[in-house]
């Protein structure tokens, strides 16, 4: 694959939106409430809309050829995410399982939901097989990795200050998870897909419309969101982003080759996997005021980093295929 070609189409129009972003920002056009509600429209409406879509125009054929994609993209990105939790709330003494919990929501998991389609689709075309990688992503992150943080988050929280009210029921973030429409949208479109119902081609215009936002709003909210963050480096912000950028996509490259993944399929899981930390991790911290300055921090670095590090996984990617081809 041409890397200048990724630069190009995948990198730079990145750069130049969330730059827009965070100038708007720093100059007062917009600030991070502003940010709060464009992310709310990508994450409940533009993101659902692109994945449900794009996953009904997959066949069934798809989906049993993708399976080892979803198993290594659970089993990979929760070993990390759970890694990360133990190392922050174990090797950092003045960290609480809390801090840990937001660490591993933030350097754990990709920002699949914001950046999936605008870095996928101009590196490996817009297909149904980008759409499952985005969504099956999505659903790790969303319906398993964000319910296992908050659970663990909510369990130290209540140990450190018992009287605080009644126990919640361990269920609950899962089943908040799953009312989300980045959650069920792409499960209900693989259901639909499983059910072999015809998928009406004269809908897509409808969705289209809005799914179009998806990429550019979600990377332009990044810019304002930076804006408003003061960077402070240190050794937990510096550790956070090399778990998030190389430590998980070589792991999921490990995964891969070992158990003879699609080469197409992982190349994209790779990607996917060395995206900057999940922006809904800044959003639970902010919302807990749990790590919320290392994290940001953290978010920062590896959105700079990212710059550097996707078309380096693309390329060690490629050379790992052909030397086990």
């Amino acid at each position: 694959m041409d890397i200048s070609h990724v630069i190009l189409y995948a990198i730079v129009p990145i750069i130049v939106v969330m730059l827009a972003g965070f100038v708007s920002g720093k100059k007062g056009i917009f600030s991070g409430d502003d940010a709060k509600k464009f992310n709310k429209v990508v994450l409940d409406y533009a993101l659902p809309a692109a994945l449900f879509v794009s996953i009904v125009d997959a066949t069934r054929e798809d989906l049993v050829k993708d399976i080892k994609l979803t198993v290594i993209s659970t089993v990979g990105i929760m070993a990390c995410f759970m890694l990360v939790y133990f190392i922050f709330k174990y090797c950092f003494k003045k960290n609480t399982g809390a801090d840990a919990a937001i660490s591993a929501l933030i350097s754990g998991s990709p920002t699949i939901g914001f950046l999936g389609f605008a870095v996928l689709e101009p590196i490996f075309g817009t297909t149904p097989a980008v759409a499952l990688v985005v969504a099956i992503v999505g659903i790790v992150v969303n319906a398993i990795g964000i319910p296992v943080g908050l659970s663990l988050m909510n369990a130290s929280i209540e140990k450190q200050s018992p009287q605080s009210g009644k126990k919640e029921s361990a269920w609950k973030p899962v089943i908040h998870a799953l009312e989300q429409p980045v959650a069920w949208a792409p499960i209900l479109a693989v259901i639909w897909v499983v059910a072999g119902i015809p998928w009406p081609h004269w809908a897509n215009p409808s969705f289209d419309l809005i799914k179009g936002a998806n990429a550019s709003l979600a990377v332009f909210s990044a810019g304002i969101t930076l804006s408003a963050i003061k960077i402070s480096i240190n050794w937990q912000v510096v550790l956070g982003s090399i778990m998030k950028m190389i430590v998980m996509p070589a792991v999921i490259l490990i995964l891969g080759l070992l158990f003879h993944m699609d080469p197409f399929n992982l190349k994209m899981l790779v990607v996917a996997c060395a995206l900057p930390p999940a922006f809904s991790g800044i959003i639970i911290a902010d919302e807990y005021n749990q790590y919320v300055a290392t994290g940001t921090s953290s978010l920062t670095l590896s959105v700079i980093l990212f710059v550097g590090f996707c078309p380096l996984w693309i390329w060690i990617t490629e050379l790992c295929l052909h030397a086990f081809a």
